[in-house]
């Protein structure tokens, strides 16, 4: 373990908070500094030198597989309140929706930020730029929270993936926060609902690798965001919702409707026509959790046309704990199984 060594005084702090019921905890004290003058940079230096604090608290025995740590930083940029970097099992990742709302969340109700009713702002920095939060609040508790995401792009509509298993597959490839490709679940003979989890997971691992290898992606401003990070599997409800899926590495489901994923796909139905500014969309999760995602206006990222979205949801607080590092633990650097983590866990950095 480098960087950092705790005794029980100096343990690591978090607030543990779901966001429509998925777990985004938050270290609210006693991580060390990173190194690095912006978030992104912060982020880089996690993924590229020193990934032991993502490591000890992303791995079992001190977590598992269907969660994320946030890690809360002062922030680099003059404008913002806080700073954070979303940390999970295979990688620190730049931004993510409902890791956000559980960071927004964590911070008002244990009194970090000051809350005010019946509207809180609170503007965080965070590696894909900055996000102004809109937070409404009611009694000392956060009722919902409004996130004013980065410019969203798309970069392809009905790619064409070709793979061994389903023929030629389309994807449509699109920047939310991080890049995702998203698919429709039809296309490999699968709908989204609890029972299929475990199938559309696997089918989004092996999607994810082929995709990569096969569309080349890389965000024009900001270094480092060079992947498809996630495969969305989409399907429509009868209502109108869009119900989501998003699949991560090394094989999970995500549980809330993901927004950056919801803002990915809001890019798409911009791009087809489908909605306005001043449109909203109701995004559905595999377990019924709902965000509503709006089109604020448009912009461009480096000549490309973009999207300002907003993505709506809320965030429970559920507990708290410490986590202490022992130099004698023999798994300080954590481990992982493919009983209970997936096919790809041996992917896992």
């Amino acid at each position: 373990m480098s960087q950092f060594d705790l005794n029980w005084e100096g343990a690591l702090d978090l607030i543990e908070v779901h966001c429509q019921g998925e777990i985004g905890k938050v270290i609210v004290g006693g991580a060390p500094e990173i190194p690095g003058t912006t978030m992104l940079e912060k982020m880089n230096h996690i993924n590229r030198v020193d990934d032991s604090l993502r490591r000890f608290v992303t791995f079992e025995p001190r977590a598992s597989v269907q969660m994320s740590v946030n890690l809360l930083l002062p922030p680099c940029h003059p404008d913002a309140d806080a700073g954070f970097i979303v940390l999970q099992a295979d990688r620190a990742h730049p931004m993510s929706g409902s890791n956000c709302i559980c960071v927004v969340t964590a911070l008002l109700e244990t009194g970090r930020v000051a809350m005010v009713e019946p509207e809180t702002i609170v503007t965080l920095d965070t590696p894909a730029g900055l996000i102004k939060a809109r937070a409404q609040c009611q009694d000392g508790r956060c009722m919902s929270v409004s996130l004013d995401n980065v410019p969203c792009f798309v970069e392809a509509l009905d790619k064409p993936i070709a793979t061994p298993l389903w023929g030629e597959v389309r994807a449509d490839i699109a920047f939310g926060g991080v890049f995702y490709a998203i698919v429709d679940a039809e296309q490999v003979g699968l709908t989204i609902e609890p029972s299929r989890a475990r199938e559309l997971m696997e089918a989004g691992m092996a999607l994810k690798s082929l995709i990569n290898e096969q569309v080349p992606v890389s965000h024009p401003e900001l270094p480092g965001l060079d992947e498809v990070a996630y495969v969305m599997f989409r399907g429509w409800e009868t209502d109108g919702a869009v119900r989501t899926c998003t699949t991560l590495k090394p094989g999970r489901v995500d549980r809330s409707p993901c927004g950056t994923g919801s803002s990915a796909n809001l890019a798409t139905m911009h791009a087809r026509g489908l909605i306005d500014v001043g449109g909203k969309q109701q995004s559905r999760s595999i377990i019924g959790g709902e965000f509503t995602a709006e089109v604020l206006g448009v912009t461009e990222v480096a000549g490309r046309p973009a999207i300002l979205p907003r993505i709506t949801g809320r965030g429970w607080i559920y507990g708290r704990e410490q986590l202490r590092i022992d130099s004698h633990d023999p798994f300080l650097n954590g481990f992982a199984l493919s009983d209970t983590w997936g096919p790809l866990v041996d992917q896992l950095g």
